[in-house]
């Protein structure tokens, strides 16, 4: 999956050592172009958050997302985890490596016209 916006917040880095080893983690928060914008957490892990330093606050980016809930005591817990970020530009341009994507515009808030057309041929048997 992946989410497209701007870069609202990084929060601070962490690092600590587990049984596995050094670890490093920072979340940043991104807002959706959307109509009603959301706010996500989303969480770099090891060489990932090196790539956030690149990133300013503000800027458009898309990230590509893994999305994973576990259990533990009775209680679920849903972490989305960044696995690759493309920088974007201030025109509400990804930049992919296949070239350009841009951000999906916000829906119209205006509905569509359903109404039939007097050229429309009405096929139906019913």
């Amino acid at each position: 999956m992946d989410i497209q916006g701007k870069l609202v917040m990084l929060l601070p880095l962490q690092s600590g050592t587990s049984a596995k080893g050094e670890w490093k983690k920072q979340d940043a928060i991104l807002e959706t172009a959307e109509q009603y914008p959301k706010k996500v957490c989303i969480s770099f892990w090891g060489d990932k958050a090196d790539e956030l330093k690149i990133v300013k606050e503000g800027s458009l980016i898309k990230v590509h997302i893994n999305i994973e809930s576990r259990e533990f005591n009775g209680k679920w817990y849903t972490d989305v985890r960044a696995w690759k970020i493309e920088a974007g530009d201030s025109s509400g341009n990804a930049n992919s490596s296949t070239g350009n994507t841009t951000i999906d515009k916000p829906f119209s808030d205006q509905p569509a016209d359903l109404s039939p057309s007097n050229d429309a041929v009405d096929d139906l048997p019913f």
